[in-house]
């Protein structure tokens, strides 16, 4: 058995094994290290030593994505920043209307370091306070719009908001959060009600704020709160719950300001793209495209709701250039109804990410005219931190063997440093020759400073001096990593190791199947054995001894599933499959031997 496998399965690293790096294990404990620090301007050597150097105004700012706003604001200012229905604004009015929220922020006593929420699919509001909240010197926590009130009402308590945006849609799953805070002692936030711009939304319940009233009622000269220090936070981002409890991943200004830019390079982004919004803003700030789009001047299609016809209709009124999207919603795409596609008025650029995409799907995704790019990365890499570099020779291939390429996850984008397969114990890096399995792990500008408020898992996930994804990965001999699997996920069956993404990428070649998931089941003989949970397609009529054969005949018969289940999967607000809820399932079912 791959030693890996045998030391790191079913544990992380054990205690003696815990060997950090020096300037690790030498920094002070806190959060505040990281909003301050001269990052080694004072080590011997360092450019204070040469003489005639200063660091001054005239060459040195903190980086911040707020000098993207403030950029296209004189350099496109006439320019479409924001459409949404009939609604269409310019970057000039985005960036007033940013500054007019950021004043009347600071009139509600929100300062320097405080927490404001929002609550909200992609409406303008959503996009604008990307930019007013960190411009009013605040931290920006955008909640996940499918969260119910008790898992809102604990975000907000460990966030300590002092403000929440909500969406006219979600007030009652808002007011019901806010209620749950009378049995406790912390102080409830402020909630200011989002309505919907055309005006359609019954006039809102007296005695709260809503969003357009703070727009009129801000001043426009407002002078912006620059951070302090680059290294301050702009942002909260709970992760998406698909394996635990959220933990709060803490973006800073300089780290947010680099991986939109590396995040618009490698999407292909030249001056004044159109994007269509379908990736959440919650998610990741929207893999930092939120203010990645701001710095070069393009166009953001609003879309409140993701449907395939809404996402033709998008693309042809408005020529969209470049989306992103998780790997269900490409599944959503390709398997749409014929009358609700639409002609593609050009190549539309997608980025996918969230989950390894099935070859199959992307193969479809090119014959339906888009171009489809794979990345890959976490809450904690803001995003994107690696994406499949294309090249030129690959063109040629056969379309089956290009869409298996493009599936691998990559390389690391220009705002890292370093990504790498290791062994968690050793922290060796393990051999690139697309077999040896390890632990994918992170280093560099666009790693999350850390967990709001949890020491502990932020100490643990930087073990060895590197960030631990929890992700099992192969390298292969040109450099590129390709996911196996997730660390929780891999399935050991009589002392064999099998990776869940190689079953759910045979099951999706079955021509019934819509979606798939692939978790352990309990087993007294073989410790576990594979549970296949199905989505077919629709007027699909298969079952699960079909399932079973047609996975026989294509993978090891001690890889294919024992047991099928037919239903619809859970899944996060981004498209990730909650396997943590089918383990659960999968567990009650009991052993099947």
């Amino acid at each position: 058995m791959n030693r890996f496998f045998k030391s790191s399965l079913t544990r992380r690293l054990s205690p003696g094994l815990k060997q950090l790096g020096t300037e690790f294990k030498n920094r002070p404990r806190g959060f505040a290290h990281w909003a301050g620090g001269d990052g080694g301007d004072s080590d011997p050597g360092s450019w204070r030593s040469v003489e005639g150097l200063v660091r001054c105004s005239a060459n040195h700012a903190p980086l911040t994505p707020i000098s993207f706003l403030e950029r296209s604001a004189k350099v496109y200012r006439d320019a479409t920043s924001v459409v949404y229905g009939d609604v269409r604004y310019t970057w000039s009015e985005t960036h007033e209307r940013c500054r007019r929220v950021a004043s009347a922020l600071s009139r509600m006593g929100i300062s320097r370091g405080d927490v404001v929420a929002t609550l909200a699919p992609n409406v303008p509001a959503a996009y604008e306070l990307h930019f007013a909240v960190p411009m009013a010197g605040a931290i920006l926590c955008t909640l996940n719009a499918r969260h119910d009130p008790s898992m809102v009402s604990t975000l907000l308590k460990h966030s300590r908001a002092k403000v929440i945006f909500v969406d006219h849609q979600l007030l009652e799953v808002a007011r019901q959060a806010i209620d749950l805070f009378n049995k406790t002692e912390t102080e409830p936030p402020i909630l200011v009600l989002i309505s919907e711009l055309d005006g359609s939304v019954p006039l809102h319940p007296s005695g709260i704020c809503e969003y357009e009233g703070l727009v009129t009622s801000g001043s426009g000269d407002f002078e912006v709160q620059r951070p302090c220090s680059e290294w301050d936070p702009i942002s909260i981002n709970y992760t998406s719950g698909t394996t635990s409890q959220p933990k709060g991943v803490v973006y800073s200004h300089r780290g947010a300001y680099l991986n939109s830019i590396a995040t618009f390079l490698l999407h292909g982004m030249g001056s004044i793209p159109v994007y269509l919004w379908t990736v959440p803003m919650f998610h990741c700030n929207g893999w930092c495209l939120t203010w990645g789009v701001a710095a070069q001047g393009g166009t953001n299609v609003c879309l409140r709701k993701v449907s395939p016809k809404g996402i033709f209709d998008c693309i042809a009124k408005h020529s969209v250039t470049h989306m992103g999207a998780a790997p269900t919603v490409l599944n959503m795409i390709v398997n749409s109804a014929v009358d609700d596609r639409r002609p593609l008025p050009r190549k539309v650029e997608v980025m996918t990410g969230g989950s390894p995409p099935p070859p199959q799907i992307l193969s479809k995704m090119e014959d339906l005219g888009f171009s489809v790019s794979h990345l890959y990365g976490l809450t904690e890499t803001y995003g994107p931190g690696t994406y499949c570099a294309w090249k030129p020779e690959w063109d040629s291939l056969p379309s089956d063997q290009r869409s298996n390429i493009k599936s691998r996850q990559g390389v690391q984008h220009l705002g890292l440093e370093e990504v790498d397969v290791r062994d968690p114990v050793t922290m060796e890096s393990v051999p690139s020759d697309g077999k040896s399995v390890g632990e994918i792990m992170f280093r560099g500008n666009t790693v999350m400073s850390g967990y709001y408020k949890n020491q502990e898992a932020t100490d643990k996930a930087f073990e060895g001096g590197w960030f631990h994804s929890g992700d099992l990965a192969v390298k292969h001999p040109d450099g590129y990593v390709e996911v196996k699997d997730r660390l929780k996920d891999v399935i050991i069956s009589g002392g064999e190791n099998i990776s869940t993404v190689e079953v759910e990428t045979v099951l999706y070649s079955h021509p019934a199947v819509l979606e798939a998931a692939v978790v352990a089941r309990p087993d007294n003989h073989w410790g576990q054995t594979p549970c296949a949970f199905v989505k077919l397609k629709e007027g699909c009529h298969i079952d699960a001894q079909e399932i079973i054969g047609y996975c026989r005949d294509h993978l090891p018969h001690y890889m294919s599933p024992r047991t099928v289940v037919f239903e619809d999967l859970p899944k996060t607000s981004t498209g990730k499959i909650q396997k943590f809820i089918l383990r659960e399932k999968a567990k009650a079912m009991g052993s099947l031997s």
